[in-house]
């Protein structure tokens, strides 16, 4: 197919932290050395910050490199940290407070902010336009371009695609946006990122990437009940009594807001547990419930994180581009902390990327990037925590908690040796028939809901008529297989009921139902189905989740 082309110097695939702040870094070193670069930054959310969602304790470290005058230019960090709390759930009424000096020292947040990362998003965009770069959102990059074992771009995705792949009325071709240089930003699991490690064996030699799942909600709450700057952590109850691992936040943001949210590692084994239900069930705590009674839920959304830390870093660069941020993995779980090091990421791929064309490459692997990345803080940083991860699914919360605190505050640095954790996460699964059923409470409709309604408030809305960009493998699978042997787990671990078994309207038996419009692109499907057998892939641009300051 004949279609469109727009050539650039540096193309950047995702509007989030790590993108972003890459755009700003690359403008920033051409400015400053007199040169003219095109930079452009694509971003599949109808708009910056649309599909950003994240806790938000936000460390600062890196936004006072890239911009040192944030402050004045009037970055939206608003509520700097005041208290840390943190407990021990130890069943659904009671709890313990951990004394701080018994607190792992990562998880302390003196200096560090409250925020919305959308928020934040759409200010570095303001920055970046500023700067000169080209930022279009609504715009879905649905494959790369390699050439000659190089890559050279990607391919947008085509608008007015009906689900049987006809051309509707306003049908437009994607465009082939090609650079000297791509960088991969498209936070965790980008179905772009995962091709790239699989097709340039980027993961040879590493752990596999490990992932939880972040449902999170955005409440206004009694002013009476509100404590700007008062950050909440629990562990325990309600994810040990299933056997997971995983644990819940609480932030009072300004404005009487607090956002809500709990963590599920997805190496969970119950094939009968459900995050969402876990998170419903959290909010009737009463350390929780606390806070949130009398108040009024605003907004919803779930997104995976990768929580698989250094031993899981894949090589970053290839021929043509590279893989930076979340796409590669470089949250910092001991911290429950991403943003940051996505951003420092970011930067250090923009200093590589502009070194590299100021030498007159174009496309050749940036080989330096590696000892680049190596001398930085954020290497020094992750390679500190790379036990907590595997500890954390090797020995539960309290035991993983116990070395974490050995580790970072009596050594003040990590132990001798390595743990690893070398079972993906869809491989954990245990058979229906050997896991304990949960009954989880219907909801109150104050406190704890369903999940339509979830996403519904989500602001979720994609083209109805257009092809499903949930791609089964093998469409027999979801019945044959994994509806025997695991009561078909996409029915529960997808918080927004994208997946359903149901009977057949003619009476002939089930089927196995898409919800594809439901989606809020979390990637936990991609992540957890036990056969590997659903693949995402690019709605059209400007679907998905709409968030509001989340």
């Amino acid at each position: 197919m004949e279609r469109e082309s727009m050539e650039f110097d540096v193309l950047i695939v995702g509007g989030g932290p790590a993108g972003l702040s890459a755009a700003c870094r690359v403008m920033q070193l051409a400015q400053e050395a007199g040169e003219e670069l095109t930079v452009c930054v694509v971003e599949k959310g109808s708009e910056i910050g649309a599909h950003i969602l994240a806790g938000t304790v936000f460390e600062p470290t890196a936004l006072n490199e890239l911009f040192p005058d944030w402050k004045e230019k009037g970055a939206p960090l608003n509520t700097p940290v005041t208290r840390d709390d943190i407990f021990l759930l130890k069943n659904q009424e009671k709890a313990t407070k951990i004394p701080n000096g018994f607190v792992p020292k990562n998880m302390h947040n003196h200096g560090n902010y409250i925020i919305s990362l959308g928020n934040l998003c759409r200010w570095l965009a303001e920055q970046a336009e500023q700067l000169g770069v080209e930022v279009y959102p609504g715009f879905a990059a649905s494959e790369t371009i390699i050439e000659d074992g190089q890559v050279k771009g990607i391919i947008t995705g085509d608008m007015g695609v009906a689900r049987d792949g006809s051309e509707k009325d306003g049908y437009m071709p994607g465009m082939e946006l090609r650079a000297k240089y791509t960088l991969f930003t498209e936070g965790c699991r980008g179905h772009l990122g995962k091709r790239l490690i699989n097709d340039f064996k980027l993961d040879e030699g590493k752990d596999p990437q490990h992932y939880g799942i972040g449902i999170k909600e955005l409440w206004d709450i009694d002013p009476a009940k509100h404590e700007p700057g008062l950050v909440v952590h629990t562990t325990g109850w309600p994810l040990n009594e299933s056997g997971s691992t995983g644990g819940s936040f609480l932030y009072h943001l300004e404005n009487g807001q607090v956002y809500v949210g709990l963590i599920t590692d997805l190496s969970y084994s119950n094939p009968h547990l459900s995050p969402f239900e876990e998170f419903q069930r959290l909010k009737l705590h009463p350390e929780i419930s606390k806070y949130l009674e009398g108040g009024k839920r605003v907004s919803y959304g779930a997104r995976a994180i990768s929580k698989g830390g250094y031993n899981a870093l894949p090589k970053m660069s290839f021929p043509g581009g590279l893989l930076l941020g979340c796409d590669a993995g470089t949250l910092n779980s001991s911290k429950i902390k991403g943003s940051h090091t996505a951003m420092k990421s970011g930067l250090l791929g923009a200093e590589a990327v502009f070194e590299a064309l100021k030498e007159g490459k174009n496309g050749e692997e940036i080989t330096s990037f590696q000892q680049r990345f190596e001398d930085s803080w954020l290497y020094k940083e992750l390679y500190a925590e790379r036990n907590f991860g595997p500890a954390m699914h090797k020995f539960g919360n309290v035991v993983g908690g116990a070395i974490a605190f050995f580790e970072q505050n009596i050594l003040r640095g990590s132990l001798p040796i390595t743990f690893h954790d070398t079972v993906p996460d869809y491989a954990t699964l245990k058979p229906a028939s050997e896991s304990k059923k949960i009954s989880y409470p219907k909801p109150d409709n104050k406190l704890t809901f369903d999940r339509l309604s979830s996403v519904f408030i989500s602001n979720t809305n994609h083209e109805e008529d257009q092809p499903v960009h949930l791609k089964l493998t093998d469409p027999d699978i979801p019945l044959n297989e994994n509806l025997p042997k695991y009561d078909e787990p996409a029915q529960r671990y997808c918080p927004a009921g994208v997946y359903e078994v149901v009977e057949k309207d003619d009476g002939s038996g089930k089927k196995f139902q898409i919800n594809a419009q439901n989606c809020v692109h979390c990637k936990t499907c991609d992540i957890k189905d036990p056969a590997q057998n659903i693949n995402w892939v690019t709605p059209e641009g400007g679907g998905g989740p709409n968030y509001p300051n989340m």
